[in-house]
């Protein structure tokens, strides 16, 4: 046997390598290795994972599937498969499980809904699509979970929740889903690069002569009914604005709560720069597309609109909307100047990886296939950052020696704690991809 291109060659079998933990006390062990196929104009084959019991339910992206995987094997035949529109960052994007139902186990879907089959839409940029082959939405759906003979299950009763825009760009969807410490739903939705069309720049993307809130470019939270929280609503009391927690969010594929304080913490994504992570308050807004990171968005003429690094706006931009007082500014508590594609937050909320661990933070990124450990502030309310990033901006790459936890995973689309108190890790490379678990 021999190592190759970061490829195991042995018995005629190719396998990739094991990733690696920097901490010498633990180590990287392969849960399940799949194949789902990616088209052109498609991204990630997978998107996100859940535990049920000790099965792994995990998402095909880009065919609206649901597989079931029971002590390491898949059964062939998905849990669930519904039509999506799939190109770029469209597809079935999230899922979150819940039993406060009155001893009824739910299932929440959000994915975005096709016309017709699969992959209908026609979208050969990440900006614009072929007039009459929208979806009908980006959809969240609430299922019933029932048990049936030999350990089978189904998922039944689809219930509308919510249904937001997808248009006019495949990408900046969101997507991740996670009951709240309230056993409210919380659910992040990207701005769909609604800049670039007049009728989908809204205020929640702090556009000053934007239209209303639709529902994008922010955190939405809601009951598992699907109505506004019993409270109010943190910015207004009309729908949608109702059901913001958060806004001015160019995209998120993480969320989670701090099991310490009940605290949100999300991941954000930049254009080409300003990744971030922040500490999430009831009617935080992130700033986008005022500032993101430190930096003023400004337009870099290409043609495909990407957006560029502009003036320095330092931690206090102004130009900000704040519908009357009741939205806030804070500065990220941690960013990349250049972008790592942050996807995964979680907060490992067991001691299996050593005490020293236990409620610490951990994120996932796309690009370079790292995972990242945070401390936390004796208040929680910040990273414990030293050295080159005590000024909470990695500069380049090798200032994330300090705080990189593992290495080689490539796209990291999920992190998730096991029913075993473990860290599981969800990746793809092309048309592969991995589940992994740290012990």
């Amino acid at each position: 046997m021999y190592l190759q291109n970061n490829l195991i060659y042995g018995n005629g079998i190719k396998t990739k390598a094991l990733p690696i933990i920097k901490d010498p006390n633990l180590k990287v062990e392969l849960v399940y290795q799949g194949k789902f196929q990616v088209q052109a104009n498609e991204s990630s084959p997978v998107s996100t994972m859940t535990f049920q019991g000790d099965d792994i339910l995990i998402l095909n992206k880009n065919y609206g599937t649901i597989y079931r995987i029971i002590n390491g094997s898949l059964i062939n035949m998905p849990l669930l498969d519904v039509n999506v529109a799939n190109k770029f960052e469209r597809g079935l994007l999230g899922i979150a499980t819940s039993n406060e139902g009155n001893n009824t186990e739910y299932i929440f879907l959000y994915y975005t809904q096709s016309k017709q089959n699969d992959g209908s839409d026609v979208c050969n940029t990440t900006y614009y699509c072929v007039q009459g082959t929208e979806p009908l939405g980006n959809r969240l759906y609430r299922y019933e979970l029932k048990y049936v003979d030999n350990d089978e299950i189904k998922l039944v009763n689809p219930k509308l929740l919510l249904n937001l825009p997808a248009k006019p760009a495949p990408s900046h969807n969101g997507g991740v889903l996670k009951i709240g410490p309230d056993n409210n739903l919380y659910l992040t939705v990207g701005d769909l690069v609604g800049s670039v069309n007049k009728s989908s720049s809204t205020m929640a993307q702090n556009i000053q002569d934007g239209i209303e809130p639709d529902g994008r470019a922010g955190i939405l939270r809601i009951t598992q009914e699907g109505k506004p929280p019993s409270r109010g609503g943190l910015l207004g009391n009309e729908f949608p604005l109702n059901l913001y927690y958060a806004y001015g969010i160019r995209n998120s594929f993480g969320i989670d709560f701090d099991p310490v304080t009940g605290n949100l913490w999300d991941t954000e994504n930049g254009p080409d720069y300003g990744d971030e992570i922040n500490l999430v308050d009831p009617g935080f807004n992130s700033g986008w597309m005022t500032v993101q990171g430190l930096w003023k968005p400004v337009s870099s003429n290409d043609s495909n609109h990407d957006l560029r690094s502009g003036d320095n706006v330092t931690l206090s931009p102004t130009d900000l909307i704040d519908f009357g007082g009741k939205g806030n500014y804070s500065s990220p508590e941690f960013i990349w100047k250049y972008t790592v594609g942050p996807t995964a937050i979680k907060f490992l909320t067991s001691d299996k990886l050593g005490r020293d661990y236990q409620n610490d933070l951990f994120i996932g990124d796309n690009n370079l296939g790292n995972i990242y450990h945070f401390d936390l502030s004796k208040d929680r309310r910040h990273l414990v950052l030293r050295g080159a990033l005590e000024d909470k901006v990695a500069d380049s790459n090798s200032e994330l020696d300090d705080v990189i936890f593992g290495q080689y995973f490539d796209g990291i689309t999920d992190l998730e704690i096991g029913p075993d108190g473990y860290l599981y890790i969800l990746t793809y490379k092309e048309n592969n991809f991995y589940i992994y678990r740290v012990v």
